[in-house]
């Protein structure tokens, strides 16, 4: 499902103008990405959170060229679903 599908979904469950489901869409994932980059965690509850992890400094193998770099410490975002909606999925997709 792409960006132009949830927002045709919406549009559609809701009877809103698809200019403005596509504002709020577009609203909503540039607030996730400011506050992730800010360093907070976004915690939406029966659906999952939207956090920040730290990865550690790590010594990784360049194979074609036989050689070793250190990989710096570094942030990363992630999704960790909710406990309901992973039930949610292994219960409807077989």
């Amino acid at each position: 499902m792409t960006k132009a599908d949830i927002v045709k979904e919406i549009t559609q469950n809701t009877g809103i103008e698809k200019v403005t489901v596509e504002k709020a869409v577009e609203a909503f994932m540039e607030t996730v990405k400011d506050s992730l980059t800010g360093g907070n965690n976004v915690y939406l509850r029966g659906f999952g959170s939207f956090i920040v992890k730290k990865r550690a400094e790590k010594t990784a193998r360049i194979i074609s060229k036989n050689t070793t770099i250190i990989v710096p410490a570094h942030n990363i975002p992630a999704f960790k679903p909710a406990k309901e909606f992973v039930a949610q999925v292994k219960e409807k997709v077989k």
